[in-house]
Protein backbone atom coordinates (compact mmCIF):
# COMPACT_ATOMS: atom_id res chain seq x y z
CA UNK A 1 0.00 0.00 0.00
CA UNK A 2 1.35 3.54 -0.81
CA UNK A 3 1.13 5.49 2.28
CA UNK A 4 2.17 9.43 1.67
CA UNK A 5 0.07 11.03 4.51
CA UNK A 6 -0.31 10.30 8.37
CA UNK A 7 -0.41 12.45 11.50
CA UNK A 8 1.61 11.18 14.42
CA UNK A 9 3.09 12.59 17.76
CA UNK A 10 6.15 12.86 19.29
CA UNK A 11 7.85 13.23 22.42
CA UNK A 12 11.35 14.31 23.51
CA UNK A 13 12.36 12.64 26.90
CA UNK A 14 12.00 14.82 30.19
CA UNK A 15 15.31 16.14 31.66
CA UNK A 16 16.38 13.44 34.81
CA UNK A 17 15.91 15.33 38.46
CA UNK A 18 18.54 16.84 40.44
CA UNK A 19 19.56 15.23 43.87
CA UNK A 20 20.17 16.35 47.33
CA UNK A 21 22.95 14.33 48.77
CA UNK A 22 25.69 15.33 51.26
CA UNK A 23 29.25 14.57 51.34
CA UNK A 24 29.85 11.83 53.90
CA UNK A 25 33.51 10.80 53.86
CA UNK A 26 35.51 9.75 57.23
CA UNK A 27 37.71 12.16 58.86
CA UNK A 28 35.50 15.08 56.86
CA UNK A 29 33.07 16.14 59.16
CA UNK A 30 30.02 19.02 57.51
CA UNK A 31 31.32 17.94 53.92
CA UNK A 32 28.85 20.12 52.55
CA UNK A 33 26.30 19.42 49.68
CA UNK A 34 26.90 16.61 46.95
CA UNK A 35 23.80 16.10 45.00
CA UNK A 36 24.45 15.80 41.01
CA UNK A 37 22.66 17.07 38.34
CA UNK A 38 20.06 14.76 36.41
CA UNK A 39 21.09 14.09 32.51
CA UNK A 40 19.23 15.72 29.63
CA UNK A 41 16.51 14.19 28.13
CA UNK A 42 16.56 12.92 24.62
CA UNK A 43 15.99 14.17 21.36
CA UNK A 44 13.80 12.80 18.61
CA UNK A 45 15.74 13.10 15.67
CA UNK A 46 14.29 12.24 11.87
CA UNK A 47 16.73 11.02 9.29
CA UNK A 48 16.05 10.38 5.52
CA UNK A 49 16.57 6.66 4.51
CA UNK A 50 16.70 5.82 0.89
CA UNK A 51 15.38 2.44 1.21
CA UNK A 52 12.25 3.59 2.41
CA UNK A 53 9.43 4.53 -0.72
CA UNK A 54 5.82 5.10 1.54
CA UNK A 55 5.55 6.14 4.92
CA UNK A 56 4.10 2.81 5.74
CA UNK A 57 5.71 2.36 8.96
CA UNK A 58 4.09 5.44 10.44
CA UNK A 59 0.56 3.31 9.81
CA UNK A 60 1.42 1.05 12.87
CA UNK A 61 3.38 3.39 14.90
CA UNK A 62 2.08 6.89 15.59
CA UNK A 63 3.83 7.70 18.90
CA UNK A 64 7.31 8.29 18.79
CA UNK A 65 8.66 9.24 22.97
CA UNK A 66 12.24 9.15 23.59
CA UNK A 67 13.68 8.32 27.07
CA UNK A 68 14.48 10.61 29.63
CA UNK A 69 17.90 10.87 31.33
CA UNK A 70 18.73 9.20 34.48
CA UNK A 71 18.54 11.27 38.00
CA UNK A 72 21.61 12.87 39.66
CA UNK A 73 23.46 10.79 42.32
CA UNK A 74 25.63 11.61 45.04
CA UNK A 75 28.96 12.58 45.08
CA UNK A 76 28.25 15.19 42.19
CA UNK A 77 27.93 12.41 39.59
CA UNK A 78 25.84 13.93 37.01
CA UNK A 79 23.03 11.55 35.43
CA UNK A 80 23.58 9.80 32.25
CA UNK A 81 21.83 11.81 29.35
CA UNK A 82 18.94 10.12 27.10
CA UNK A 83 20.29 8.45 23.73
CA UNK A 84 18.20 10.11 20.86
CA UNK A 85 15.48 8.52 19.13
CA UNK A 86 16.46 7.97 15.82
CA UNK A 87 12.81 7.92 13.18
CA UNK A 88 13.77 7.22 9.54
CA UNK A 89 11.49 8.89 6.65
CA UNK A 90 11.64 8.43 3.04
CA UNK A 91 12.98 10.98 0.89
CA UNK A 92 10.99 13.66 0.12
CA UNK A 93 9.20 14.11 3.59
CA UNK A 94 7.90 17.12 4.27
CA UNK A 95 6.78 17.77 8.75
CA UNK A 96 4.60 20.23 9.23
CA UNK A 97 3.17 20.97 12.93
CA UNK A 98 -0.12 20.38 13.12
CA UNK A 99 -1.06 23.25 15.58
CA UNK A 100 0.62 25.82 13.80
CA UNK A 101 0.75 25.16 10.53
CA UNK A 102 4.32 25.92 10.00
CA UNK A 103 7.18 23.82 8.20
CA UNK A 104 9.47 22.16 10.38
CA UNK A 105 11.88 20.32 7.94
CA UNK A 106 11.47 19.41 3.92
CA UNK A 107 14.31 16.53 4.26
CA UNK A 108 15.17 15.30 0.67
CA UNK A 109 18.52 14.03 0.61
CA UNK A 110 20.12 10.50 2.00
CA UNK A 111 21.11 10.60 5.48
CA UNK A 112 19.99 14.57 6.03
CA UNK A 113 19.15 14.71 9.89
CA UNK A 114 16.83 17.80 11.71
CA UNK A 115 15.50 17.65 15.37
CA UNK A 116 12.08 18.01 15.62
CA UNK A 117 11.70 18.39 19.46
CA UNK A 118 14.22 18.56 21.82
CA UNK A 119 14.94 16.92 25.18
CA UNK A 120 14.71 18.78 28.64
CA UNK A 121 17.88 20.05 30.45
CA UNK A 122 18.31 18.12 33.46
CA UNK A 123 17.58 19.64 37.10
CA UNK A 124 20.41 20.86 39.19
CA UNK A 125 21.30 18.79 42.32
CA UNK A 126 21.32 20.73 45.40
CA UNK A 127 25.24 21.76 45.12
CA UNK A 128 24.17 24.25 42.45
CA UNK A 129 22.05 26.15 45.33
CA UNK A 130 25.12 26.64 47.35
CA UNK A 131 25.79 30.30 48.65
CA UNK A 132 27.60 31.71 51.84
CA UNK A 133 24.39 32.61 53.25
CA UNK A 134 22.55 28.72 52.53
CA UNK A 135 25.70 26.25 52.17
CA UNK A 136 23.73 23.73 52.83
CA UNK A 137 20.71 23.51 50.27
CA UNK A 138 18.30 21.17 50.90
CA UNK A 139 16.46 21.67 47.18
CA UNK A 140 16.90 20.12 44.26
CA UNK A 141 15.13 21.15 40.80
CA UNK A 142 13.19 18.73 38.50
CA UNK A 143 14.10 17.63 34.77
CA UNK A 144 13.00 20.47 32.36
CA UNK A 145 10.02 18.17 30.55
CA UNK A 146 11.18 17.72 26.93
CA UNK A 147 9.24 19.11 23.86
CA UNK A 148 6.12 17.72 22.37
CA UNK A 149 4.53 17.87 19.29
CA UNK A 150 1.32 16.84 16.84
CA UNK A 151 3.08 16.74 13.51
CA UNK A 152 1.57 15.35 9.98
CA UNK A 153 3.87 14.21 7.46
CA UNK A 154 3.42 14.63 3.90
CA UNK A 155 5.61 12.03 1.55
CA UNK A 156 6.07 13.81 -1.88
CA UNK A 157 7.95 11.89 -4.52
CA UNK A 158 11.33 13.32 -6.54
CA UNK A 159 11.12 13.19 -9.65
CA UNK A 160 12.46 15.75 -12.18
CA UNK A 161 9.76 14.86 -14.71
CA UNK A 162 5.74 14.37 -14.09
CA UNK A 163 3.21 12.75 -16.06
CA UNK A 164 0.20 13.98 -15.57
CA UNK A 165 -3.46 14.19 -17.59
CA UNK A 166 -6.47 12.45 -17.37
CA UNK A 167 -7.10 8.96 -17.27
CA UNK A 168 -6.65 6.40 -19.56
CA UNK A 169 -4.16 8.69 -21.65
CA UNK A 170 -1.34 6.59 -21.70
CA UNK A 171 1.14 8.05 -18.73
CA UNK A 172 1.84 4.19 -17.39
CA UNK A 173 2.70 2.83 -20.82
CA UNK A 174 4.82 6.15 -22.12
CA UNK A 175 6.69 5.26 -18.38
CA UNK A 176 7.19 1.60 -19.11
CA UNK A 177 8.45 2.09 -22.81
CA UNK A 178 11.28 4.59 -21.63
CA UNK A 179 12.28 3.34 -18.32
CA UNK A 180 12.62 -0.03 -16.29
CA UNK A 181 9.26 0.70 -14.60
CA UNK A 182 6.68 -1.86 -14.56
CA UNK A 183 3.22 0.32 -13.39
CA UNK A 184 0.18 -1.57 -13.90
CA UNK A 185 -1.46 -1.13 -17.50
CA UNK A 186 -5.31 -1.95 -18.37
CA UNK A 187 -7.80 -0.54 -20.34
CA UNK A 188 -10.11 0.99 -17.78
CA UNK A 189 -10.25 4.39 -15.59
CA UNK A 190 -7.89 4.65 -12.42
CA UNK A 191 -5.81 1.74 -13.01
CA UNK A 192 -3.19 3.80 -11.30
CA UNK A 193 -3.31 4.30 -7.76
CA UNK A 194 -0.17 4.79 -6.45
CA UNK A 195 2.72 7.35 -8.29
CA UNK A 196 5.25 5.05 -10.20
CA UNK A 197 8.76 6.16 -10.62
CA UNK A 198 11.10 5.24 -13.45
CA UNK A 199 14.95 6.30 -14.37
CA UNK A 200 14.79 7.64 -18.11
CA UNK A 201 18.16 7.62 -19.98
CA UNK A 202 18.37 9.00 -23.11
CA UNK A 203 20.70 8.08 -26.40
CA UNK A 204 23.20 10.91 -25.33
CA UNK A 205 23.47 8.73 -21.65
CA UNK A 206 21.79 11.78 -19.72
CA UNK A 207 19.51 10.26 -16.93
CA UNK A 208 16.39 11.63 -15.19
CA UNK A 209 13.63 10.31 -12.78
CA UNK A 210 10.44 10.45 -14.29
CA UNK A 211 6.88 10.20 -11.72
CA UNK A 212 3.48 8.66 -13.34
CA UNK A 213 1.07 10.10 -11.12
CA UNK A 214 -2.47 8.98 -11.24
CA UNK A 215 -5.50 10.80 -13.03
CA UNK A 216 -6.45 14.07 -12.74
CA UNK A 217 -10.10 14.78 -13.37
CA UNK A 218 -12.20 18.19 -13.09
CA UNK A 219 -12.28 19.04 -9.38
CA UNK A 220 -9.31 17.16 -8.27
CA UNK A 221 -8.40 19.83 -6.30
CA UNK A 222 -10.93 19.85 -4.51
CA UNK A 223 -11.37 16.23 -3.77
CA UNK A 224 -13.16 14.58 -6.76
CA UNK A 225 -11.39 11.29 -7.86
CA UNK A 226 -7.98 10.26 -7.48
CA UNK A 227 -6.01 13.05 -8.53
CA UNK A 228 -6.45 15.08 -5.38
CA UNK A 229 -4.56 12.45 -3.18
CA UNK A 230 -1.53 12.84 -5.47
CA UNK A 231 -1.07 16.60 -6.45
CA UNK A 232 0.98 17.03 -3.89
CA UNK A 233 3.54 15.01 -5.86
CA UNK A 234 3.56 17.32 -8.77
CA UNK A 235 5.35 20.25 -6.23
CA UNK A 236 8.35 18.73 -6.96
CA UNK A 237 8.97 17.94 -10.36
CA UNK A 238 10.94 20.57 -12.63
CA UNK A 239 8.84 19.64 -15.84
CA UNK A 240 5.08 18.77 -16.15
CA UNK A 241 4.94 16.71 -18.77
CA UNK A 242 1.36 16.94 -20.06
CA UNK A 243 -0.05 13.65 -21.89
CA UNK A 244 -3.44 14.15 -24.01
CA UNK A 245 -5.36 11.42 -25.85
CA UNK A 246 -5.36 13.07 -29.35
CA UNK A 247 -7.24 9.84 -30.78
CA UNK A 248 -10.76 11.37 -29.27
CA UNK A 249 -12.01 7.36 -28.23
CA UNK A 250 -13.08 8.62 -25.15
CA UNK A 251 -15.44 10.95 -26.57
CA UNK A 252 -13.24 13.75 -24.94
CA UNK A 253 -12.12 17.17 -26.87
CA UNK A 254 -8.21 16.69 -26.46
CA UNK A 255 -8.46 20.86 -25.92
CA UNK A 256 -11.29 20.63 -23.42
CA UNK A 257 -8.91 18.13 -21.34
CA UNK A 258 -5.81 20.70 -21.75
CA UNK A 259 -7.74 23.32 -20.54
CA UNK A 260 -9.20 21.45 -17.86
CA UNK A 261 -6.17 19.83 -16.31
CA UNK A 262 -4.24 22.92 -16.25
CA UNK A 263 -7.31 24.72 -14.55
CA UNK A 264 -6.81 22.00 -11.90
CA UNK A 265 -3.14 22.54 -11.44
CA UNK A 266 -4.03 26.60 -11.39
CA UNK A 267 -6.44 25.60 -8.29
CA UNK A 268 -4.52 23.72 -6.03
CA UNK A 269 -1.07 25.96 -6.07
CA UNK A 270 -0.47 28.66 -8.24
CA UNK A 271 3.30 28.01 -8.38
CA UNK A 272 2.35 24.87 -10.36
CA UNK A 273 1.78 27.23 -13.26
CA UNK A 274 5.22 28.27 -13.09
CA UNK A 275 6.82 24.77 -14.15
CA UNK A 276 7.75 24.66 -17.97
CA UNK A 277 5.17 22.38 -19.62
CA UNK A 278 5.71 20.10 -22.39
CA UNK A 279 2.63 18.74 -24.02
CA UNK A 280 2.77 15.21 -25.53
CA UNK A 281 -0.07 14.21 -27.80
CA UNK A 282 -0.21 10.44 -27.57
CA UNK A 283 -1.92 7.36 -29.35
CA UNK A 284 -0.79 9.04 -32.73
CA UNK A 285 -0.80 5.57 -34.36
CA UNK A 286 -4.81 6.04 -34.15
CA UNK A 287 -6.28 7.09 -37.61
CA UNK A 288 -7.92 10.28 -36.02
CA UNK A 289 -5.81 11.47 -34.34
CA UNK A 290 -4.08 13.29 -37.25
CA UNK A 291 -6.88 15.57 -37.39
CA UNK A 292 -7.52 16.12 -33.75
CA UNK A 293 -3.71 17.20 -34.07
CA UNK A 294 -4.27 19.83 -36.35
CA UNK A 295 -7.76 21.38 -34.59
CA UNK A 296 -5.11 21.48 -31.52
CA UNK A 297 -2.69 23.42 -32.74
CA UNK A 298 -4.88 25.96 -34.00
CA UNK A 299 -6.58 26.30 -30.35
CA UNK A 300 -3.29 26.53 -28.06
CA UNK A 301 -1.38 29.55 -27.27
CA UNK A 302 1.89 29.97 -29.77
CA UNK A 303 5.38 28.74 -28.10
CA UNK A 304 3.62 26.06 -27.05
CA UNK A 305 5.94 22.38 -27.28
CA UNK A 306 3.75 19.89 -28.61
CA UNK A 307 5.68 16.17 -29.28
CA UNK A 308 3.04 14.09 -31.57
CA UNK A 309 3.80 10.25 -30.58
CA UNK A 310 2.85 6.65 -29.74
CA UNK A 311 3.52 5.18 -26.38
CA UNK A 312 2.80 1.95 -27.99
CA UNK A 313 4.32 2.01 -31.52
CA UNK A 314 7.20 4.26 -29.33
CA UNK A 315 7.22 6.55 -32.38
CA UNK A 316 8.67 9.96 -31.71
CA UNK A 317 9.54 9.00 -27.87
CA UNK A 318 13.80 9.94 -29.01
CA UNK A 319 12.40 13.87 -29.24
CA UNK A 320 10.21 13.76 -26.68
CA UNK A 321 13.30 12.54 -23.66
CA UNK A 322 16.12 14.86 -25.26
CA UNK A 323 13.50 17.43 -24.69
CA UNK A 324 12.26 16.70 -21.15
CA UNK A 325 16.35 16.22 -20.73
CA UNK A 326 17.38 19.83 -22.37
CA UNK A 327 14.41 21.52 -20.11
CA UNK A 328 15.00 19.55 -16.98
CA UNK A 329 18.59 20.95 -17.27
CA UNK A 330 17.75 24.36 -17.92
CA UNK A 331 15.35 24.74 -14.95
CA UNK A 332 15.80 25.52 -11.39
CA UNK A 333 14.50 23.90 -8.64
CA UNK A 334 11.45 25.26 -7.53
CA UNK A 335 11.05 25.87 -3.41
CA UNK A 336 8.18 24.71 -2.19
CA UNK A 337 7.69 26.72 0.89
CA UNK A 338 7.69 30.72 0.75
CA UNK A 339 10.41 31.79 3.35
CA UNK A 340 7.66 32.60 5.76
CA UNK A 341 6.53 29.75 6.07
CA UNK A 342 9.74 27.70 7.17
CA UNK A 343 10.38 27.75 10.59
CA UNK A 344 14.09 27.13 10.22
CA UNK A 345 14.53 30.85 9.19
CA UNK A 346 16.26 33.41 12.03
CA UNK A 347 13.96 36.88 11.76
CA UNK A 348 14.49 39.67 14.00
CA UNK A 349 11.49 41.89 14.72
CA UNK A 350 10.06 43.73 17.79
CA UNK A 351 7.33 41.78 19.54
CA UNK A 352 5.62 42.59 22.65
CA UNK A 353 6.70 40.84 25.36
CA UNK A 354 3.66 38.10 26.51
CA UNK A 355 2.47 38.56 30.13
CA UNK A 356 4.63 36.32 32.10
CA UNK A 357 1.25 34.77 33.69
CA UNK A 358 -2.51 35.44 33.65
CA UNK A 359 -4.73 35.09 36.95
CA UNK A 360 -8.36 33.86 35.89
CA UNK A 361 -11.40 32.84 37.72
CA UNK A 362 -12.89 29.43 37.21
CA UNK A 363 -17.01 28.42 37.67
CA UNK A 364 -16.01 27.41 41.15
CA UNK A 365 -14.45 30.48 42.49
CA UNK A 366 -11.04 28.93 42.34
CA UNK A 367 -8.10 31.61 40.67
CA UNK A 368 -6.34 29.54 37.65
CA UNK A 369 -2.97 30.70 37.18
CA UNK A 370 -1.23 30.24 33.65
CA UNK A 371 1.49 31.23 31.83
CA UNK A 372 4.47 29.20 30.23
CA UNK A 373 7.09 30.29 32.91
CA UNK A 374 4.95 29.89 35.79
CA UNK A 375 4.32 26.41 34.80
CA UNK A 376 7.56 25.35 33.79
CA UNK A 377 8.93 26.90 36.93
CA UNK A 378 6.22 24.21 38.70
CA UNK A 379 6.84 21.23 37.10
CA UNK A 380 10.40 21.44 37.78
CA UNK A 381 10.13 21.94 41.45
CA UNK A 382 10.14 19.08 43.84
CA UNK A 383 6.94 19.19 45.97
CA UNK A 384 8.75 16.49 48.74
CA UNK A 385 10.83 19.05 50.25
CA UNK A 386 10.22 21.90 52.33
CA UNK A 387 12.95 23.87 51.15
CA UNK A 388 11.53 23.50 47.04
CA UNK A 389 8.39 24.37 48.32
CA UNK A 390 9.91 28.16 49.92
CA UNK A 391 11.83 28.87 46.82
CA UNK A 392 8.70 28.42 44.71
CA UNK A 393 6.80 30.46 46.80
CA UNK A 394 9.06 33.18 46.65
CA UNK A 395 9.31 32.91 42.89
CA UNK A 396 5.71 33.52 42.49
CA UNK A 397 6.37 36.44 45.00
CA UNK A 398 8.77 37.72 42.91
CA UNK A 399 6.93 37.57 40.09
CA UNK A 400 4.03 39.17 41.38
CA UNK A 401 1.82 36.92 41.52
CA UNK A 402 0.55 37.53 45.08
CA UNK A 403 -0.02 41.02 44.25
CA UNK A 404 -1.89 40.16 41.13
CA UNK A 405 -4.01 37.56 43.26
CA UNK A 406 -4.69 40.17 45.80
CA UNK A 407 -6.06 42.73 43.28
CA UNK A 408 -7.60 39.87 41.63
CA UNK A 409 -9.77 39.73 45.22
CA UNK A 410 -8.02 36.55 47.07
CA UNK A 411 -8.82 36.15 50.36
CA UNK A 412 -6.81 34.19 52.87
CA UNK A 413 -7.87 30.49 52.68
CA UNK A 414 -9.21 30.56 48.67
CA UNK A 415 -8.19 28.19 46.11
CA UNK A 416 -5.52 28.68 43.78
CA UNK A 417 -4.98 26.22 40.69
CA UNK A 418 -2.02 25.92 38.69
CA UNK A 419 -2.62 23.29 36.12
CA UNK A 420 -4.38 20.20 37.95
CA UNK A 421 -2.68 21.47 41.20
CA UNK A 422 -4.35 23.43 43.66
CA UNK A 423 -3.44 25.48 46.66
CA UNK A 424 -4.56 27.99 49.53
CA UNK A 425 -3.58 31.44 49.33
CA UNK A 426 -2.11 32.44 52.33
CA UNK A 427 -1.63 36.01 53.45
Amino acid sequence: MFVDKVNIYVKAGDGGNGIVAYRREKYIPDGGPAGGDGGRGADVVFVVDEGLRTLMDFRYQRHFKAERGENGRPKNQHGKGGKEMVVRVPPGTTVVDQDTGKVIADLTEEGQKHVVVKGGRGGRGNSRFATPANPAPEHAENGQPGEERNLTLELKVLADAGLVGFPSVGKSTLLSVVSAAKPKIADYHFTTLAPNLGVVETEDSRGFVMADLPGLIEGAHSGVGLGHQFLRHIERTRVIVHVIDMSGLEGRDPYEDYLTINEELKQYKMRLTERPQIIVANKMDIPEAEEHLEAFREKVEEGVQIFPISAVTKKGLRDLLHAIADKIETTDEFPLYDEEEKEQRVLYKFEKKEAPFTISRDDDGAFIIEGADIEMAFKMTDFNRDDSVRRFARKMRHMGIDDALREKGAENGDTVRILRYEFEFVE
